[in-house]
């Protein structure tokens, strides 16, 4: 891959975050007709078309999703690493509020930020553990950590972890005392003890939901005991309480030791991912540009040669 190709690359990924040649210009530090040109120069160089263009909006076609899929990852890394090399020895101060649940907090942001700290202990953080989605501007937050579903689409949002599942366990004990065959469809979940989980957000009982080869299928337990509490979930499930719908990764360690069991597995797919959003590309001092780079997600990827085709 030659020079060019990597310059026009990171104006491929450029105007598909922004959505716009003129956010993509002003963030790249060119003129709109100069980006414009170069993108068209760079689509006749492979002999593909790797956008779409209305008088209101710029997307990427097909090829261009999947040629950002596979090379932006890696442009993202290249740039992230640059960024760590300019804040290495470079005194780095200020404040940042960040707004998580005890999950995200505990699973990816605490560790991105304890390497921040260490490394600049002129660095002040404050997290607020919680459960609830605050308004960042009204509430003077920085940046928050959510699920990408769960955020508005005018946000900035930044991968920070894998995509997460649910699954359903159960303690051996239960499975074997219950007098029950173990379900292979979430229709036989109606039959079992089912531990519920009340989201502190709406009040509402957390649905179970399954999907397997395009199927899909919905159960709401209606169980002896509910929290609204996912830790507590585990928790019941090792006690003997019936079958729980929790996060993969908070049961994995009573998985690996035998105390709980997997059940539908094969029904509970990847379902989200886990992302640091904040509402302007504005904000930008080193010390957020560091916490971006700490933070990201960055999963195995190659840059394949482009060719055309």
């Amino acid at each position: 891959m030659n020079r060019e190709d990597l310059g026009d690359l990171l104006n491929l990924l450029a105007i598909a975050q922004e959505g716009s040649f003129t956010r993509a210009a002003k963030r790249l530090g060119v003129s709109q007709t100069a980006l414009s040109h170069a993108m068209r120069r760079f689509e006749a160089r492979l002999g593909i078309r790797l956008l779409n263009r209305t008088t209101r909006s710029v997307s990427p076609t097909e090829v261009g999703e999947r040629l950002i899929a596979l090379a932006g990852p890696s442009l993202t890394e290249v740039a992230d690493g640059l960024q760590a090399a300019r804040s290495m020895g470079e005194r780095i101060t200020g404040r940042l509020r960040i707004a998580a649940n005890d999950h995200a907090t505990r699973r990816f942001l605490w560790p991105a930020l304890s390497g921040i700290l260490l490394d600049h202990p002129d660095v002040r953080i404050e997290v607020d553990v919680t459960r609830r989605t605050p308004d960042l501007v009204q509430e003077r937050y920085d940046a928050g950590v959510g699920l990408g579903s769960q955020i508005e689409r005018d946000m900035i949002a930044v991968p920070i972890g894998p995509s997460i599942r649910l699954i359903v366990v159960a303690a051996p004990t239960y499975l074997a005392h219950a007098g029950l065959p173990i379900p292979q469809t979430p229709d036989d979940l109606v039959h079992h003890r089912c531990v519920g989980y009340r989201r502190l957000a709406t009040g509402e009982l957390s649905v179970w939901r399954f999907r397997r080869d395009g199927e899909e299928r919905r159960f709401k337990p209606d169980g002896a005991i509910v929290f609204n509490d996912p830790a507590l979930l585990i928790e019941a499930a090792l006690a003997g309480h019936g079958l729980a719908f929790v996060i993969e990764d908070q049961a994995h360690p009573a998985i690996a030791s035998g105390r709980l069991t997997r059940v539908l597995d094969e029904w509970c797919p990847p379902i989200d991912q886990y992302h640091l959003y904040y509402p302007s590309r504005r904000q930008n001092s080193p010390l957020f540009n560091l916490l971006v780079s700490r933070v990201r997600y960055r999963p195995r990827s190659i840059l394949p040669e482009l060719r055309p085709g």
